[in-house]
């Protein structure tokens, strides 16, 4: 961490990180609201979350000012350091607050098993398709914990263990915003079309087919919309916290993977525990014990850590795990975007495209056929 000291030369890379990812939640409101308005959809739950477009935003700015203000990458790179550091980190680990354990057990023993399999599918096809289309290591990392577990979430909590840098985060949070988007848009019709009276498969479908939980929670309640069905929308939420949960082992299972591969070089040190199980993760993994005890009590008739009402808990936690981690991974996000020249991103080509593509497409296929094997199960 940082001292006192260092603030003044933290301050303009922060400041601009912060004030970049305060102006992308206002943004990504609008153009949700806009988008759900094009799909002919009322308000609801927003489709489009404040964290790519934090990096979006990032781009513009220092690909548009950088080259007028040569110095300005050069006054902002210690504060942009520290903001994809530390702000992640605390993002990552606020984010365990939105998970209770409880949920997993709702789908119960056929729903877990399916989720796994759906999971390790993602996993091992990106890394394949990554090793046989040509794209580094980390790369292909990146986007098997992003389509496998939860879109940009997962990209920022695989990304320090493996040492990815920012035009590498950069593109794999792009990866995940379009096809999720894409998927958003299209699966909902096509889960109602395979599906229709058939909750349990749409509602898993919709929940392991999309990548980030804000665009399954917007597939899901477009569903719920245009269809009328309530189940399919608390099936995919469930179905998609349970994927989120696989978070506390997929970040140290990859992280292993990688430094598995440099420990095998010659004079390489082997990797050490700490490494293979970043604290972070830790911090999450707590917070989701806090979230999951606190609604506990409420279950039971009682308080929330028998101190606060399930008003009280409802508000301390959407604070904490919603608007302050959306808030610490839009800084850190857009950390990356003003640490990340699109000539640089121009320099990976298209292959980490196809392998985005490809996996997420690998899983939907595994998605869609899962559903129609054993999704009236979970109806």
């Amino acid at each position: 961490m940082s001292r006192p000291a260092d603030l003044p030369r933290l301050a303009p890379g922060l400041g601009a990180a912060l004030g970049l990812a305060l102006v992308a939640a206002p943004l990504a409101s609008w153009l949700s609201a806009s988008l759900l308005r094009l799909g002919g959809l009322p308000a609801g739950a927003s489709p489009l979350s404040a964290i790519p477009v934090a990096v979006l935003l990032g781009l513009l700015v220092i690909n548009t000012l950088g080259g007028a203000l040569p110095k300005l990458s050069l006054v902002l790179a210690p504060g942009l350091e520290w903001a994809t550091k530390y702000a992640l980190r605390l993002g990552v680990i606020l984010i365990g607050l939105k998970l209770n354990a409880l949920d997993v057990l709702r789908v119960g023993a056929l729903g877990v098993p399916v989720v796994v399999t759906l999971v390790l599918l993602g996993l091992v096809s990106a890394r394949l398709l990554a090793r046989w289309i040509g794209v580094s290591e980390r790369l292909g990392l990146l986007a098997a914990a992003s389509t496998a577990i939860c879109g940009v979430t997962a990209t920022l909590a695989v990304a320090p263990g493996i040492e990815a840098d920012e035009r590498e985060v950069a593109y794999t949070v792009a990866n995940v915003t379009l096809f999720g988007l894409l998927g958003m848009v299209f699966y909902p019709a096509l889960a109602h079309a395979l599906f229709a009276g058939n909750p349990g498969a749409a509602g898993l479908f919709l929940g392991a087919a999309i990548h980030d939980t804000s665009q399954v929670m917007g597939a899901a309640i477009a569903y719920r919309e245009v269809y009328g069905d309530e189940r399919v929308l608390q099936i995919a939420t469930v179905i998609k916290l349970t994927r989120n949960a696989l978070l506390v082992l997929v970040v140290p299972g990859l992280t292993w993977l990688y430094q598995r591969g440099r420990a095998q070089a010659p004079g390489a040190k082997s990797p050490s525990l700490l490494s293979l199980f970043p604290t972070f993760v830790l911090g999450f993994l707590l917070l989701s014990v806090v979230r999951t005890v606190g609604d506990w009590g409420l279950s039971q008739g009682g308080l929330a850590w028998g101190v606060t009402s399930a008003e009280g808990w409802r508000g301390f936690t959407k604070l904490l795990g919603e608007q302050a981690a959306t808030l610490a991974l839009s800084t850190a996000l857009a950390g990356v975007g003003l640490s990340t020249r699109l000539g640089t991103l121009s320099g990976l080509g298209l292959r980490p495209l196809a392998v985005g593509f490809g996996a997420a497409l690998t899983v939907g296929l595994g998605a869609l056929g899962l559903a129609a094997w054993i999704g009236a199960g979970l109806g």
